[in-house]
C-alpha cells in the first residue's frame, strides 16, 4: 500500500536521523552527558519521546549504533580473515582485528565519529559489556582471535591478559584520536587511515612480542 509504504519511509529516515545525531553527540560529550531530549532536537524531531519511542533504552540506542555499522565492519574483517588463511605470522591476525574499522572509517569518509563513540561507550563497565556483546558472537573474530592465539608466544596468565588490555586501549583510543584530529582539522603522525593502521599493526605486534622480564 503507498500510504504504508511512505510511513514505513518516514519512520525509517527518522530513525537513521536519531542515530546519527546521538552517535555524534555521544561521540563528542560522552554518552550520559547528552540527553534524549537533545538528540531529539539535534534530529530535527519535535516531539522529544521520539527516542524513548523509536529504541527504548540509552542501552538499546547504543547497541543499534554498534549494529549501524557493524555488519561492514566484520564484512571486511571476514575478508582479511579468508586472506590470512592458516596464517602463522602474528601481523596478519593483528591486521584482522585493526583493519576493518579504519577501512570502514576510511570508505565513509569526514566526517566521522563511530571512533569517539566507540572510546566513549568503553569508559562505562555496563555499555562496554553492550558493546562487546555485539562483536565478541561474530564468526569472523572468533576466527581472527583463533589464529592469533596460535601465534603468540608463550606467556605468563596475567601477562597475556595484561597485553590483551593494552592492545585493545591502543586500537580504541588511538583510532578516537586520529578521528578527533581529522573533525578538528589538526595534523595526524600519518596521512591516511591505511597508513595509520599500519602504524597500529606494528606496535600492537611489538607489545605481544616483547620480553617478559623477569620479577623474581
Amino acid at each position: 500500500m503507498p500510504g504504508g509504504t511512505a510511513r514505513a519511509d518516514r519512520v525509517s529516515a527518522t530513525r537513521e536521523a536519531i542515530l546519527t545525531a546521538a552517535e555524534r553527540l555521544f561521540a563528542e560529550h560522552g554518552v550520559f552527558a547528552v540527553s534524549n531530549r537533545q538528540i531529539s532536537e539535534a534530529a530535527g524531531q519535535g516531539n522529544n519521546a521520539a527516542v524513548n519511542y523509536h529504541f527504548g533504552t540509552k542501552a538499546d540506542l547504543v547497541r543499534a549504533i554498534v549494529r549501524r555499522h557493524s555488519d561492514e565492519i566484520e564484512r571486511i574483517r571476514a575478508r582479511l580473515v579468508d586472506e590470512s588463511g592458516d596464517s602463522t605470522d602474528t601481523r596478519d591476525w593483528v591486521a584482522c582485528l585493526v583493519r576493518p574499522s579504519t577501512e570502514h572509517l576510511a570508505d565513509l569518509g569526514p566526517p566521522t565519529w563511530f571512533a569517539r563513540f566507540g572510546a566513549q561507550v568503553m569508559t562505562d563497565p555496563t555499555l562496554r559489556e553492550t558493546m562487546a556483546a555485539e562483536s565478541l558472537t561474530s564468526p569472523p573474530l572468533v576466527r581472527t582471535l583463533d589464529g592469533l592465539n596460535r601465534c603468540l608466544p608463550e606467556l605468563p596468565v596475567e601477562v597475556r591478559m595484561e597485553r590483551g588490555d593494552m592492545a585493545r586501549q591502543l586500537m580504541v583510543h588511538l583510532v578516537a584520536e586520529r578521528e578527533r584530529a581529522i573533525a578538528d582539522g589538526t595534523p595526524t603522525p600519518r596521512a591516511s587511515w591505511h597508513e595509520a593502521a599500519d602504524g597500529l599493526i606494528d606496535a600492537i605486534v611489538g607489545l605481544w612480542h616483547a620480553p617478559v622480564v623477569s620479577r623474581d
